[in-house]
């Protein structure tokens, strides 16, 4: 349980980061309008728990289904899967009005990079995947 929690945790954190940075990404909070501090803290949340699914039911089907270009690229093609996932992450929390946006493929793309980045950083900190 505290491994699901860290993880989450983490993903959230690495969310926030990246739509600090990436200016193709941002959190406007639940409903529409500019939203506080307070009000994008759950969304951000439930989008993490969202991206959390994602990755664990999407990205290894996808991951199978792409080893040609996984292996023609030398890896470069996990990137694209990602910048995928991140999108289609978006596009779920759409659905439930959450007000994460993601504004095209390059945004995406400079988001998955800045999301593994800062998970893997901090997994290794917070030592997630030590048993």
């Amino acid at each position: 349980m505290l491994a699901f929690l860290s993880r989450w945790a983490i993903t959230a954190a690495a969310l926030a980061l990246a739509a600090q940075l990436i200016d193709g990404i941002w959190f406007s909070g639940a409903g529409t309008g500019r939203a506080e501090v307070e009000d994008k803290i759950v969304p951000l949340l439930l989008v993490a728990l969202i991206s959390g699914a994602v990755t664990a039911l999407v990205k290894p089907v996808l991951t199978v289904l792409s080893i040609p270009f996984i292996l023609l690229t030398l890896g470069l093609f996990l990137i694209v899967i990602n910048a995928l996932l991140l999108h289609f992450t978006a596009w779920l929390a759409g659905l439930f009005d959450l007000g994460f946006h993601v504004e095209g493929f390059w945004p995406a793309v400079g988001g998955a990079i800045i999301i593994s980045v800062t998970t893997w950083v901090l997994d290794a900190l917070v030592g997630v995947g030590e048993d």
